[in-house]
């Protein structure tokens, strides 16, 4: 049995993440300067401690649209830690002034979340991905960490109607990690929606990393990881859904980055900026 420590304990509040981890700013987008292994470290605190610490994973996609969508910007600047998802948004930091340690990718935080909750007896949730690919995921998890225990899972395609349900039946299974396999914004969106709600210490959305476990989705070679083309293996993959996205987006975010090192208006600051209207 677990026992749960009083925030006092740990003598932090898990708040004041962004302060103590040198929260910088990226084209008026906050980011944190946090390597992979911090960040689970900050996932486990939050666990142990019971204090609600939700993550988002920033790519350049996301960057480009938040800017435009006032609801995902809310979502994303009010998570406790956001990390550096894509090649883009590292290379895009240094162009500015901001030296990000590392890059920390979705799926690879998942990957060292359920590795640390066989260890500490965590219990995990997953929300989204279809039925079968969330059980093929489940089963690859469980001969991956055979000691895992699921709190328990639920498909992604559901009516907006049935989310109140669901986030209830989440709040039942009592679970230490919510991982939600959701497209953005409604991912985010339900992050937001019931957060407060879901009793949840960490909460992160995941994306398709769920898809990449299932062995759905290829992951890309590690030289096209490291050389920022992940994006174009994924095209190769899914030709005609990606093709238009990742033009449009990484066309825009190539212009914000820029038109960011023209002007000079870029600062690495604990200050952030609205939504462009």
């Amino acid at each position: 049995m677990r026992l749960t420590p009083s925030i006092d304990d740990w003598g932090f509040s898990l708040r004041d993440i962004s302060e103590a981890t040198s929260r910088a700013s990226i084209i008026g987008v906050p980011i944190d300067n946090l390597s992979l292994s911090e960040t689970i470290e900050q996932a486990r605190r939050a666990i142990i401690a019971r204090q609600r610490l939700q993550h988002v994973a920033l790519n350049t996609a996301k960057l480009v649209n938040m800017r435009h969508d006032a609801v995902l910007w809310r979502d994303v600047v009010e998570s406790d830690i956001v990390s550096p998802d894509g090649m883009g948004i590292v290379w895009a930091a240094r162009l500015l002034g901001v030296r990000l340690c590392e890059r920390v990718t979705g799926v690879d935080l998942m990957d060292g979340l359920l590795a640390l909750s066989e260890r500490e007896g965590f219990r995990p949730y997953i929300l989204g991905a279809n039925p079968e690919v969330l059980d093929r995921a489940c089963a690859v998890i469980s001969e991956r960490h055979p000691k895992l225990e699921f709190a328990g899972r639920h498909h992604g395609y559901f009516k907006e109607d049935d989310a109140p349900t669901i986030a209830r039946a989440i709040r039942e299974c009592r679970p230490d990690l919510l991982f939600i396999a959701m497209p953005t914004p409604r991912k985010e969106q339900f992050m937001h929606r019931f957060r407060d709600e879901l009793g949840v210490p960490f909460l992160m959305g995941v994306g398709g990393s769920v898809d990449v476990i299932a062995g759905v989705v290829k992951r890309a070679p590690l030289w096209m990881q490291r050389s920022g083309l992940e994006w174009f293996h994924r095209t190769l993959q899914e030709p005609g859904r990606m093709w238009r996205r990742y033009l449009v987006t990484n066309t825009a975010f190539a212009w914000l980055v820029l038109r960011a090192l023209v002007t000079r208006i870029d600062q690495p600051t604990t200050t952030c900026a609205g939504p462009s209207r």
